[in-house]
């Protein structure tokens, strides 16, 4: 039989050139692929970011829990500073733990008798309440004559701000502790159902969530496109604004039960734990990072391994103590930050953990700082609301309530504002 080598030679170089063709398809592909992925997992190429999320509050006004989107905690006054006097009282139904905010001579607070507030500023008259179906322990945002706030019956509520009737309400799976933060007609806000959620304040309609390990009491910043939040599952996470997306998730492994604060772009946090850390929330997460790293360590512990580099985003972290528990969220001013650790108030330089003062309660501190150009207030579990000198730490003034006080004072027009565990809202000036 007659074999025509040409024509298989022919054939040969077909079929190779074919499997050639074949190979650089799927490497293409593969190529393609890595850098879709690539592009879509660690840079903002096809999913960017809007850094116009800022919010400047109208000056005398506090508009959402810690003032604004920041969470500073502060406000310059000018030169009328609460000085300790009692200005009114408005009693409640149950404790208040809730924050106040202050619009337009109107302060909005919730409370565990179920209800939401708005009273007068200056006479502590009630203008309405509004029921919800639990606990209001989340404390109000007010944008454009809304007001928007969680309650412990699953639901985020937005209500009128000028009669409390409610426009919408949006349904969580559980209790809504964590105060909303509003930014660009979207309400941003945790949930104990473990997630994060973003709401148009127009409709009620859920725009995206993002889901956590655990539980979301903390309150989140938005600032620069992204959403700045704690969670008890022990992460601080970044998320993008428009769509939910983990840009960075930090690790802490102890829970955040407190709100972050950014000064300068950089974000600061507690645990419950005691740390402190600065944290740079434009940084990403490498690949696979947080998995790697607990056996990079467990390596590196038993010496088969360099030590791993420092998780993407730290900057420093500062231990306050054996036995020293923090759930007050820090404010800042000027580079200095102020927060509660156990029964005492710190003072700490932003850019080197140095502390710089403190003063010591007679009960642990838990309510956040509120900070004035001169003086710096918070509550404490031992009943009384404190005004400090904000410099060098030194006592102003104290006013005891009836109870425990874990609200967070708000400054307005001259007065402070404060709930206490006693049922009451105290206004002082």
């Amino acid at each position: 039989m007659f074999i025509d080598h040409e024509d298989l030679e022919r054939r040969r170089k077909i079929i190779l050139r074919r499997r050639r063709i074949i190979r650089r398809t799927i490497l293409s592909v593969v190529l393609v692929a890595i850098l879709f992925l690539s592009l879509y997992q660690f840079t903002d190429v096809i999913f960017g970011i809007s850094e116009e999320t800022e919010s400047s509050p109208p000056p005398g006004d506090w508009t959402m829990f810690r003032h604004d989107l920041n969470h500073t905690g502060s406000i310059n006054p000018g030169s009328d500073l609460p000085e300790g006097k009692l200005k009114w009282t408005f009693t409640a139904g149950g404790a208040i733990r809730s924050s106040p905010t202050v619009v337009d001579g109107v302060v909005y607070f919730g409370s565990r008798d179920f209800n939401i507030y708005a009273v007068d500023a200056d006479t502590g008259e009630k203008i309405w309440s509004f029921q919800t179906g639990s606990w209001v322990e989340s404390s109000p945002a007010v944008v454009d004559g809304v007001m928007i706030c969680g309650s412990n019956d699953g639901h985020l509520y937005a209500l009128d701000a000028a009669t409390g009737m409610e426009l919408w309400s949006f349904r969580a799976r559980y209790p809504v502790r964590s105060s909303p933060a509003i930014a660009d007609g979207v309400a941003y806000f945790g949930s104990d159902d473990y997630n994060v959620y973003a709401v148009d304040i127009a409709t009620g309609k859920e725009l995206w969530r993002t889901e956590t390990e655990g539980m979301v009491i903390s309150s989140p910043v938005v600032v620069d496109g992204v959403v700045i939040v704690g969670s008890v599952d022990g992460s601080c996470y970044v998320l993008n604004a428009n769509n939910g997306r983990v840009r960075l998730n930090f690790e802490i492994k102890s829970s955040i039960v407190t709100s972050p604060v950014v000064h300068n772009g950089i974000a600061y946090i507690t645990n419950t734990a005691g740390f402190v850390y600065a944290i740079d929330y434009q940084a990403r997460n490498w690949a696979f990072e947080n998995k790697v790293r607990v056996f990079w360590n467990v390596l590196y512990i038993r010496g088969a391994a360099p030590r791993p580099p420092a998780a993407s985003g730290f900057v420093w972290q500062h231990w306050l103590g054996w036995g020293i528990r923090t759930s007050s969220s820090i404010a800042v001013d000027d580079g200095i930050l102020y927060l509660g650790g156990g029964n005492k108030l710190l003072s700490m330089n932003a850019s080197n953990c140095q502390e710089l003062w403190s003063y010591v309660a007679t009960g642990p501190v838990v309510s956040s700082p509120a900070i004035t150009d001169s003086a710096v207030y918070f509550g404490s579990n031992d009943g009384s609301l404190y005004a400090v000198e904000k410099t060098k730490g030194k006592k102003l003034w104290e006013y005891p309530t009836g109870d425990k006080i874990t609200s967070s004072p708000t400054v307005a027009d001259g007065s402070v504002y404060v709930g206490s565990f006693d049922g009451k809202l105290y206004a002082f000036e």
